[in-house]
C-alpha cells in the first residue's frame, strides 16, 4: 500500500508547474521533480532579458489562440479552463503580482526573473515535490500490470506502479503517472517516440533574418516603426507581418522580423533559410501617395541635393541607403533626377527585396516548433491517447507561440490541466 507516484522530467517551467499543481491537488501523491541539469529554471532565469515575460494580457482564449503559428486549435479549449488571467491570479496568489507594459506583455513588478524562479521553487517546496537536480533520465519503460485505484484520496491507495524510470546514475524510479515536461531536449522525444507517439521535425522558431547586403548593415542601430514585411519561397504562399524592425550588423530584427519568423518558420526551414523579404518602409502610405510626396519635394527643392532633402519620414541614414540602391548619386540635386529613377525610388520604399540567407540568434529567446503530434494527445487532460497515465507538458508539444509571453501561457496551460489530471485518484 503506498500513494499515488507521480514522475516529472524537466524541470522548467512546464515541470515546475504540473509538479505544482498536482502535488497541491492531491497532498497525498508523491511527486518526483527530475531535472537533468545542476540549476533548474534555466529559461525562467534568462527570459525576457532576465525580467521574465510571464504571460500576455489577452483575456479571450478566441484571441489568445491567434498568437500560435502551431498548436492554437489545440489550446482553444485549454484556455477555456486556464489562461492569461488564471497565470496572474496564480502568480498573484503566491505573492508575485505581474505589471502589464504599453505592448501587452506582463512581467513581475520586481522586474526580475529571479522573482518568479524563487515563486516556483518555494511552491514545490510547500506542496512537498521532492526536486532532484542533477538527474539525466536515459529511458523509461512500461510494466504489464494493470493499475486499481481507489476511488478514496487516502494515504495509502492500493496502487501496482506503471513506469520504470532509468537515470543515468543506475538508479531506478518507479511512478504511476508520469510527465514529460523535457522542453525541446531530445531525450523527451525519444520517450515519447518509444511509446509510439509521432514527433513532428524540431525547428527553430523566433529568430532574426541574416541579409548579406554589408551597406544594409552598416545602418546597425536604425529602427522603423512600422514596417510592412513580405516573406515569400518558392510555391508557398507569401506571409505579412506589420510591426516595428530594427537593422542589425547581420540584417534585421524586431518584432515584425519575430512574428515572421514564427509563422514561417516550417517554411524557411524546410527551404534552408534562402526566402526573399519584401520591405515596405512607409506602410501607413499608398505607393501613389509616396510618389506624390516625392514628387512634390523635387518641385520645391529642385535646386537641393537629393541626399539632404528628403522631404520623406525617412531616418537620414536610411534614406541615404536607398537612394544609393537604386543607383542614385548622392550629390545629384532634385531638378537633376529623371521621374523614371524617381519611380524607382518610390518602388524602393515601398516594395524593396531582400535576399534572406540563414537565420540569427535572437538574444536568450530560444523557443522550437515541432515536437509530439498534437493528435495524439487529450487536451482536456493532456494525457497520451497512446499511453494512458502519459502526459505531456510544454514545448515538448508541437506548440509555439509568437514572441510576447505567449510560450510561457501555453507551458502554464498545459502543465496545470496535467498536473490536475495526474492527481486523481
Amino acid at each position: 500500500m503506498q500513494p499515488l507516484q507521480i514522475v516529472v522530467i524537466g524541470g522548467g517551467a512546464a515541470g515546475f508547474f504540473g509538479a505544482i499543481a498536482c502535488a497541491n491537488a492531491n497532498p497525498y501523491a508523491r511527486v518526483i521533480l527530475l531535472e537533468a541539469s545542476r540549476q533548474p529554471l534555466a529559461k525562467v532565469r534568462i527570459s525576457g532579458g532576465g525580467r521574465c515575460n510571464v504571460t500576455h494580457a489577452c483575456f479571450e482564449p478566441a484571441a489568445l489562440v491567434a498568437n500560435y503559428p502551431r498548436g492554437g486549435k489545440a489550446l482553444r479549449g485549454a484556455f477555456s479552463r486556464f489562461q492569461a488571467k488564471d497565470t496572474i491570479s496564480w502568480f498573484a496568489n503566491h505573492g508575485v503580482p505581474l505589471k502589464k507594459e504599453a505592448d501587452g506583455r506582463m512581467f513581475p513588478v520586481t522586474d526580475t526573473s529571479e522573482t518568479i524562479v524563487q515563486c516556483l521553487m518555494n511552491a514545490a517546496e510547500d506542496n512537498g515535490v521532492e526536486l532532484r537536480t542533477g538527474t539525466p533520465v536515459v529511458s523509461v519503460k512500461r510494466l504489464p500490470q494493470k493499475t486499481s485505484y481507489s476511488p478514496l484520496p487516502t494515504p495509502h491507495s492500493p496502487l501496482s506502479t506503471q513506469f520504470e524510470v532509468y537515470l543515468k546514475s543506475g538508479e531506478t524510479l518507479k511512478c504511476d503517472r508520469l510527465l514529460l515536461a523535457t522542453g525541446s531536449n531530445p531525450i523527451g522525444y525519444k520517450i515519447a517516440q518509444e511509446f509510439g507517439h509521432q514527433i513532428e521535425p524540431p525547428a527553430p522558431s523566433l529568430f532574426t533574418f541574416n541579409i548579406p547586403d554589408p551597406n544594409l548593415r552598416a545602418l546597425s542601430g536604425v529602427s522603423m516603426n512600422p514596417v510592412r514585411l513580405r516573406l515569400s519561397v518558392p510555391q508557398q504562399p507569401a506571409l505579412e507581418q506589420i510591426g516595428p524592425l530594427l537593422i542589425t550588423h547581420w540584417g534585421v530584427s524586431g518584432p515584425a522580423v519575430l512574428k515572421l519568423s514564427a509563422w514561417g518558420a516550417r517554411m524557411l526551414y524546410d527551404n534552408r533559410y534562402q526566402a526573399t523579404l519584401t520591405i515596405n518602409w512607409l506602410p501607413d502610405l499608398s505607393q501613389e501617395e509616396v510618389r506624390e510626396k516625392i514628387v512634390a519635394v523635387k518641385n520645391e527643392w529642385g535646386r537641393k541635393a537629393i541626399a539632404l532633402h528628403r522631404g520623406i519620414d525617412l531616418p537620414h541614414r536610411l534614406w541615404q541607403y536607398l537612394i544609393n540602391r537604386v543607383d542614385i548619386n548622392t550629390e545629384l540635386r532634385w531638378a537633376e533626377i529623371p521621374n523614371k529613377t524617381l519611380n524607382q525610388l518610390v518602388q524602393e520604399i515601398s516594395q524593396g527585396k531582400y535576399l534572406i540567407n540563414g537565420k540569427g540568434a535572437f538574444k536568450e529567446e530560444f523557443v522550437t516548433c515541432g515536437g509530439v503530434s498534437l493528435k495524439e494527445v487529450n487536451f482536456k487532460t493532456m494525457e497520451s491517447k497512446l499511453t494512458t497515465d502519459l502526459y505531456f507538458a510544454g514545448e515538448i508539444l508541437d506548440i509555439d507561440g509568437i514572441t510576447g509571453g505567449f510560450n510561457f501561457q501555453s507551458a502554464w496551460t498545459t502543465a496545470y490541466l496535467a498536473g490536475l489530471a495526474m492527481a486523481e485518484n
